[in-house]
């Protein structure tokens, strides 16, 4: 079985290494979409695009299913996805990290840091209160840090101080905070120095969902799962492959080999 799951760079790579601790029977395709990075500050219809040609790309390499590792892509893209491509299941990471953020949360106040359009679009919102309306959400959109983490994130001062002010713009009683942009996991350590919340990483919960899909999707074709001794990852990289090599390998410690770019951008 094959899993294909992108992103608008390096952020997916938050969800593949869940997926990789949970999933040792299917190998995966990354589709890092980095020349059109960062997708928060685009149309929606201009991330539609960009994502229906992605799918395009993933179905003619025959992946068993679809993974949406960004959030903004989920917000815009997810039900324009499965109405082109009915083949496969395809999972985004909103609803999973909305399920795991009220399983966190006790005094029932969220909050929510993700690209501007995510939060624009209020999808966290939605898809908490459609789980639970009594469920407070605040949401703020951060333009800068998903550049920054695309282009390699060093610790400093200044750095800090731009995660600080973004997340001090948020209510203080907020005891749960998702981290609503795939990269901001590859940061974790940065942002639980300035946050004393709970904090929600959607990966988690995502790659179970995608689990219970291939675990589904394998009974009903008859098809006998095999644990493979190393899972195979081929990654697919429209811009700058070195950065997203360098950015890559020190967020999940280990080299990365099979990265090539594809014919589409």
């Amino acid at each position: 079985m094959k899993i294909g799951v992108f992103d608008s760079g390096v952020g997916g790579l938050s969800v593949l290494k869940k997926i990789k601790e949970k999933i040792d029977f299917a190998d995966v395709i990354y589709y890092g979409d980095s020349i059109n990075s960062p997708y928060g500050n685009k149309s929606i219809e201009e991330i539609q695009e960009l994502c229906l040609k992605i799918g395009e790309f993933l179905i003619d390499n025959q992946v068993n299913i679809i993974v949406i590792a960004c959030n903004t892509a989920t917000a815009a893209a997810l039900e324009t996805l499965r109405e082109r491509f009915t083949s496969v299941p395809i999972v985004g990471v909103v609803q999973p990290g909305a399920t795991m953020a009220i399983k966190q949360s006790k005094n029932k106040k969220i909050g929510v840091i993700s690209t501007p359009l995510t939060a624009k679009s209020g999808v966290y919102e939605k898809a908490i209160k459609g789980l639970n309306p009594k469920y407070d959400v605040f949401q703020k959109g951060c333009d800068l840090l998903c550049p920054m983490i695309e282009k390699g994130w060093e610790s400093s001062e200044k750095n800090t101080e731009i995660l600080k002010s973004y997340i001090n713009q948020l209510p203080d009683e907020i005891d749960t905070l998702i981290l609503g942009c795939t990269h901001y996991p590859l940061i974790r350590e940065e942002i639980e120095k300035v946050v004393d919340k709970k904090i929600v990483d959607p990966a988690e919960e995502t790659a179970m969902h995608v689990l219970f899909e291939l675990n589904r999707l394998a009974l009903k074709k008859g098809v006998k799962k095999s644990r493979k001794e190393k899972i195979s990852i081929d990654y697919f990289i429209t811009g700058d492959v070195n950065k997203f090599k360098e950015v890559g390998e020190r967020f999940l410690g280990e080299k990365l080999s099979n990265i090539y770019q594809p014919l589409i951008g």
